[in-house]
């Protein structure tokens, strides 16, 4: 009992403990035990005028004021049918039109030709569906068979070119 004026003792009526560190409420402005500080835990009074909270509008970012007794949900929801300065977006879905001539077909993606570097829809995608006129050798297999097999080259020479066409599209094969 060398300090008797050190620490306070909880405001709460059923507790009376002494604290000496003790937290004051921020509404009532009375001194608490660490159980009881909270304005739950002693039952504040005033606990109504320190807690307001403003709802902020999910799209606008802007604080929605909420009057007393209102449910804040649908203030927002008020806010965001009327008043939101919120733009939306007005892109359209399907933007990539097919470059094939009669086709009006439309991709959400954009998908490209490697040889000639037009947008095709799916059905066109192909260098041989578009019939692509750039330069550059058919991708499908029996596409490459047919090049393959158009050059023309010694009989002899023909079974290396096939065997060494063979080994490279196996490399291909595993390389993927």
């Amino acid at each position: 009992m060398e300090f008797p004026d050190l620490g306070k003792h909880c405001s709460e009526k059923t507790c009376k403990r002494l604290d000496f560190l003790p937290l004051k409420c921020d509404a009532c402005k009375q001194d608490f035990c660490k159980d009881h500080f909270t304005c739950a835990a002693h039952k504040c009074p005033f606990a109504f005028e320190k807690n307001v909270q403003v709802p902020v509008c999910p799209l606008c970012n802007n604080p929605v004021p909420v009057k007393k007794g209102e449910i804040p949900d649908m203030v927002v929801g008020e806010h965001i049918d009327r008043d939101c300065n919120y733009h939306r977006k007005t892109e359209k879905i399907f933007t990539y039109r097919c470059s094939k001539e009669g086709c009006k077909k439309k991709e959400m993606l954009r998908v490209a030709c490697d040889q000639c570097r037009g947008s095709f829809c799916i059905r066109h995608r192909h260098p041989l569906d578009h019939s692509c006129k750039h330069g550059g050798r058919p991708i499908s297999a029996a596409g490459c068979t047919a090049a393959r097999a158009s050059e023309s080259k010694p009989s002899g020479a023909s079974n290396t070119l096939s065997s060494s066409w063979l080994a490279q599209r196996l490399r291909w094969r595993v390389k993927r």
